[in-house]
């Protein structure tokens, strides 16, 4: 470390490697510009990992990445300018999944502010839509203190991403220690962990007492507040059939009683009760549309704007997801027989429903058929993920036909973009993932259009020895988007800006120093899985898919409608 002018005198750079120790960062991710590299600097001597990454996007989605699988902020550094919008992907991706990262962008000088000094725009509005907390951080001793407020911001009501613009002088200069703010850690942030209102509390165990019908949904909040324990407690003390999205999968795992997946459309348009935990009406919900009109409805959610946005409730309680459902169990406490005994007939009803929609589907996920029916492909991953697998989503069509079939066996390992439907996500997830849980296996499927984005960021993983079995799917296309065209346009004109090349995924792993394999036949699907696991090495899978066969889910797009 270059020596310093007094003892005493700490640099901005340190300043914020201070700050990010303090709130429990262990990583950063970043790609390297002049503008931040006090800031490595700092992390050396503070023990915080710089990982370097290839594209910013890349940086950025790994930090949203590292908070969802650790439930700690995520971090990623980039230099100012392009550095900065190549990771505003990142951040937007974050911002709609509610994950809380901060990004720090670079800036030039306060002395050249407004001179066009390089890579010189204005960061703060370009992110101040699409996170929590955006600022300049305009003096070198509040650099500690305001990456401690940015981080305060990213758990305020939901989580989510927040921003500093951190200028080069700020960052190279040094104040003198005592003149900086530098927070401690557990002394800075109060909990924000609300159990709800008392009396919607006991309206809604009074409600789930007397249904005869009652479904809940349990959305990525769940997983979010770590309130995994509390929602397995409640819908087997109440005997409540539970569907799961997003990070919620996994809640209960595969085969238990009270898991169900397929039979979502069918449960929403006839029970009587519906509890959606931690999920926005959005598109995925058809904006509250698919929800029985004469159904009571309830909405649990962190963020208050959320609650009865799009759709009409009959009851909204805001708060931690987890604590909340522990509460509505404990007072439905002493009643629950009464109402758990007359359910057995409504789960059956599912189940039946359930079954008949996995008959339905049942020869493809069996088809020997060549090129591969996607379903085959999904279901394969499916009898191949253990406990311990953390899968990831990356892709359009492909992974739409995984979300009916993969079914994680515990909670918090399924990862997928969210709402945003950001491709790329896939590799950066990986580096995360490895990184935050070395002792997880982590099994990616990917479309082979959204592994083009981030794919070179393959050699990240080869360089930190971080191994996973990857798979891609590969169509030649963006199919889902490929649908939609020839639904609107026709069979002339589906193939226009949709097409890509025929590219052995295989043979670029194994140029990266990574293991590859190419799967034409479905009955090597299997045998290659099993060998890209003992492989140790980052895997890709490049397993040729029908380009013809189209995901449910694809063909019911409301875009296309």
């Amino acid at each position: 470390m270059p020596d310093d002018t007094s003892q005493n005198d700490i640099s901005g750079g340190h300043l914020v490697a201070k700050a990010l120790k303090a709130e429990g960062v262990e990583v950063i991710y970043t790609l390297c510009g002049g503008h931040i590299i006090d800031i490595y600097d700092g992390c050396v001597d503070e023990g915080i990992d710089v990982v370097d990454v290839r594209h910013e996007q890349v940086a950025a989605h790994a930090a949203d990445g590292y908070a969802r699988v650790t439930g700690k902020p995520g971090c990623a550094v980039v230099t100012a300018g392009p550095g900065t919008t190549d990771a505003v992907t990142g951040v937007a991706n974050a911002f709609r999944a509610e994950s809380p990262m901060l990004l720090i962008g670079g800036q030039g000088a306060h002395t050249q502010h407004k001179m066009g000094s390089l890579q010189d725009l204005p960061h703060v509005d370009m992110m101040t839509p699409i996170t929590k907390f955006a600022a300049t951080v305009p003096d070198t001793a509040r650099a500690a203190d305001m990456v401690s407020m940015a981080f305060r911001e990213c758990y305020h009501g939901a989580p989510g991403p927040s921003f500093l613009e951190i200028p080069r002088d700020v960052l190279d200069a040094k104040v003198p220690a005592d003149k900086a703010r530098v927070p401690k850690a557990g002394h800075y942030r109060a909990s924000t962990r609300s159990a709800g209102d008392p009396e919607a509390v006991e309206k809604l165990a009074d409600l789930l007492v007397h249904a005869e019908k009652p479904a809940i949904l349990l959305g990525s909040q769940v997983w979010t507040t770590r309130g995994t324990e509390a929602a397995i407690e409640l819908v087997r003390t109440l005997n409540v059939p539970a569907y799961m999205n997003g990070a919620g999968r996994g809640t209960l795992p595969p085969g238990d009683p009270h898991h169900f997946q397929l039979s979502r459309r069918y449960a929403f348009s006839n029970a009587d009760l519906i509890v959606i935990v931690g999920t926005p009406f959005d598109f995925r919900m058809g904006y509250g549309k698919r929800l029985s009109p004469d159904a009571t409805v309830v909405q649990i959610d962190l963020d208050y704007r959320t609650v009865g946005k799009n759709r009409d409730i009959d009851l909204g309680i805001v708060g931690d997801a987890g604590l909340i459902l522990k509460s509505v169990t404990e007072a439905a406490s002493g009643r629950v027989n009464g109402g758990a005994s007359r359910r057995k007939e409504w789960i059956d009803e599912l189940r039946a429903a359930e079954q008949t929609a996995v008959e339905k589907r049942l020869p493809h996920l069996k088809s020997d058929a060549s090129p591969i029916h996607p379903y085959r492909l999904v279901s394969e991953i499916n009898d191949f993920l253990t406990e311990d697998s953390l899968y990831i989503g990356d892709g359009g069509d492909i992974v739409t036909f995984s979300g009916q079939v993969v079914q994680p066996k515990s909670p918090g390992h399924w990862m997928d973009p969210g709402p945003l439907g950001t491709l790329g996500v896939g590799i950066p997830f990986v580096l995360a993932a490895k990184q935050a849980r070395p002792d997880k296996e982590v099994v990616a499927l990917f479309g082979d259009g959204a592994f083009s984005l981030t794919g070179w960021d393959f050699e990240t993983l080869v360089r930190y020895d971080l191994p996973f079995v990857g798979i891609v799917g590969n169509n030649s296309s963006m199919n889902q988007i490929r649908y939609g065209q020839q639904a609107k346009y026709g069979k002339e004109r589906e193939r226009v800006g949709n097409t890509l090349g025929d590219v052995p995924y295989d043979r670029f792993a194994q140029m990266l120093g990574g293991h590859g394999e190419e799967v034409r036949d479905p009955a090597d699907i299997g045998p290659a899985l099993r060998r890209a696991r003992e492989s140790g090495k980052p895997s890709l899978i490049n397993v040729w898919v029908d380009p013809d066969a189209y995901a449910p889910g694809t063909m019911n797009q409301t875009m296309y409608k």
